[in-house]
């Protein structure tokens, strides 16, 4: 039976620090291997009780088992951890409830520009697209750079122009809007002196990145990440998200990592990257790694979001330095998670 460990606890209370444990979020020993499990993001943040009705908890539970049961759907058909990702992606990308796909805020200029990033852990291969606009799911344009062109990243207006090649799905940039991010974008610019609150956008938004790893029958880890990038951000402003080894690393010698927060920082630390070389060469267990990065690397500098993982025994791992991160795995063992908000 699926666990929600969420509305019971989680609306008493107030939430206490948000230096908080890396939690291991998977009771499967580390030496078990499990089949194939996927683990989910939807952005770290301000995201407390106080802020989000139970209604809009019960939607984002929704959504988020949405993209689990898709992306595990294709690892229970035997299919490929990177197919999972992608599918699990896709999902939250359709929604408007996260900053990725038809949900991304509004640059300065008043127009979306989206990154994403997907990478195999087999062989190594990725594929990002940084600044684009018209391409309905940033998430297969990643994929396609990855299996249809010889390079890592494409940006931009070239970008566009490849995908419609392609033959994925275009949209005008009408698609992208939601009134909910406008009036974000606008209340920002000090166009409007209402307070804004958790009703207009999630406060600490920037934050709202998309994300999925997996790992499949096979043995193999894929990893991906999509987002709008920070609200107001400049026009041009790249964050960590299309970033391998930054906002996404996969490699089957030690783990898949999606990242969400101040891209920024999460580039300077060079972070997936560092979490899994902490794994391999020294030996950390995947939750003291991520509490390394998080903590005493991204921390340090001024720096906040969170990490999900998943290793190559199937174990699942996350942990933010923020008061909450939308997150969620599936696993063939019967373990279905959802949460979203820190410790109580």
């Amino acid at each position: 039976m699926m666990k929600y460990l969420i509305i019971t606890v989680s609306l008493i209370g107030v939430l206490v620090s948000c230096k908080q444990p890396i939690e291991n979020n998977s009771k499967t020993s580390q030496k078990e291997v499990t089949e194939f499990a996927i683990v989910v993001h939807g952005g770290a943040g301000g995201i407390t009780p106080e802020i989000l009705s139970e209604e809009k908890q019960k939607a984002y539970v929704a959504k988020l088992q949405e993209a689990l049961n898709a992306g595990y759907k294709v690892l229970e058909m035997g299919g490929a951890s990177i197919e999972a990702v992608q599918s699990s992606i896709k999902v939250l990308e359709d929604s408007p409830l996260f900053n990725a796909g038809k949900g991304s805020v509004y640059n300065s200029e008043g127009n979306q520009e989206m990154d994403a990033s997907i990478m195999d852990g087999n062989t190594l291969n990725s594929g990002a697209v940084a600044g684009i606009n018209h391409v309905k799911n940033p998430i297969m344009a990643a994929r396609m750079v990855l299996d249809s062109t010889s390079h890592v990243m494409l940006s931009g207006k070239g970008a566009e122009n490849i995908m419609e090649t392609f033959g994925l799905e275009m949209v005008d940039s009408s698609y992208f809007f939601t009134e909910k991010r406008y009036n974000q974008l606008k209340q920002i610019k000090g166009k409007q002196k209402d307070k804004i609150t958790f009703d207009t956008f999630l406060k600490d938004s920037k934050y709202g990145t998309v994300g999925a790893v997996a790992i499949d029958k096979n043995g193999n880890i894929a990893s991906g990440t999509s987002t709008g990038g920070m609200s107001n951000k400049k026009y041009g402003r790249i964050g960590d998200s299309p970033i391998i080894g930054a906002g996404t690393y996969a490699n089957n010698l030690t783990c898949g990592i999606s990242a969400t927060g101040t891209g920024e920082y999460f580039i300077r630390t060079v972070a997936a990257h560092e979490v899994s070389n902490l794994i391999q060469y020294k030996k950390l267990s995947p939750n003291e790694a991520l509490h390394e990065v998080i903590y005493n690397q991204i921390g340090t500098l001024g720096g906040e979001g969170g990490m999900i993982l998943i290793d190559k025994h199937g174990n699942v791992s996350w942990g933010f330095n923020t008061k909450g991160m939308f997150r969620g795995y599936k696993k063939s063992s019967g373990e279905n998670i959802i949460e979203m908000f820190g410790l109580q």
